[in-house]
Formats: structure tokens, C-alpha cells, sequence
């Protein structure tokens, strides 16, 4: 797959648009960058162009109110169903029950699903841990749930992703990132 093909930019054209106001939670950091990070992720294990497009809008519908079909009209019906699988449920769910939500999905989604979470996963975990060794523990004032939840939920997803792709390279990265994070909260 060409990275840069014309629909992969189309896609990361797209992203940049409803993200255009969003910043990475707590920081000043643009929110378009994690989107990159995770279809980078998903680019460098040689998943495919369906997969790294959906990786660039994986939270549109989620938090930018972009309807499942304006994604397949633009991307195709493939990439509307991966980031479907991998939005929280419709509804105003509590902290716990969406992210139970989220874990179900990725059990019944599939290899390609739990690829993308697991991309998602990996930027997301190397973030917290990164912040949480340079600011220390003040980063959990930007979270609903304190340290123990976070690890516990993604070492969920882990446990999840291993379940459709076992000892493939994203499963192994994750596993390292998840342990990053679970040593850099007990050196705080």
C-alpha cells in the first residue's frame, strides 16, 4: 500500500478537518496528531490501506458527531464498520459501562478491529506513561478514573487483542507499552 495515496490523504484531510478544534486531553497538543500516530502504528505493521484510513478517523464519530454514513460514503463501508467497532455505543454511558462497551467490540470484532484498537491503545498508553514520568502524578487530575482503572483497561484490551491476533508484532508492542505504563505508575 502506498501511504500516500490519494485517498489515504483524502482520509487524513478529513480527520484534520473535525479534529480541527481538538486538542490532546490536558496538553496543547493538537488532536490530529494522535490519529497520525495510530495509522502510522497500523502503516508500520503492514496492516492495509482500509485499516490505516480507518486508524486516521477513528474517533470522528465518537467525538466529532460524524455520522457512520457520511464515513462509508467518503471511505467506504469497511472503514465505516472499523470505526464503528471501535466508537463508544450511542448514549450517555458512565465511565465504567462505555468502556465495557468498547472491550465487548473489540471481542467480537475481529482481527482487523483488534489491530486498530490496539494501535489506539499503544499511542494512547505510551502518551499517559510518558507524561506521567515527566509531570508525575498531576496527569490523573485529566482522567475520569485514576491509575489503577487505566491499567486495568488496558490490560482488558490486551488480553482482548491477544485473543484475535496472538503473538503478531502490534500484540507484542502493546504488551511492552502496556507494561511501560504499569511501571511508570508504580514509580510514582
Amino acid at each position: 500500500m502506498f501511504a500516500f495515496s490519494e485517498r489515504y490523504d483524502a482520509a487524513l484531510a478529513f480527520a484534520a478537518r473535525a479534529h480541527l478544534h481538538q486538542l490532546r486531553k490536558g496538553t496543547d497538543i493538537p488532536y490530529i496528531a494522535h490519529v497520525v500516530h495510530v495509522s502510522t502504528i497500523l502503516l508500520r505493521h503492514g496492516f492495509d490501506e482500509d485499516l490505516a484510513i480507518a486508524g486516521l478517523l477513528h474517533d470522528v464519530i465518537e467525538d466529532c458527531g460524524v455520522s457512520q454514513e457520511t464515513v462509508a460514503a467518503e471511505f467506504g463501508a469497511e472503514v465505516a464498520r472499523l470505526v464503528v467497532a471501535v466508537s463508544k455505543p450511542p448514549g450517555d454511558l458512565e465511565w465504567e459501562a462505555a468502556k465495557t462497551a468498547k472491550l465487548d467490540q473489540i471481542a467480537v470484532g475481529g482481527p482487523a478491529v483488534a489491530a486498530l484498537k490496539a494501535a489506539d491503545a499503544i499511542h494512547n498508553a505510551h502518551s499517559v506513561s510518558h507524561d506521567l514520568q515527566r509531570l508525575g502524578p498531576i496527569i490523573w487530575e485529566r482522567f475520569k478514573r485514576g491509575p489503577e482503572p487505566t491499567l486495568g483497561y488496558y490490560t482488558a484490551i490486551l488480553t482482548r487483542v491477544r485473543g484475535w491476533l496472538g503473538d503478531h508484532p502490534i500484540a507484542a508492542e502493546l504488551a511492552a507499552t502496556v507494561a511501560e505504563l504499569d511501571q511508570s505508575i508504580n514509580r510514582t
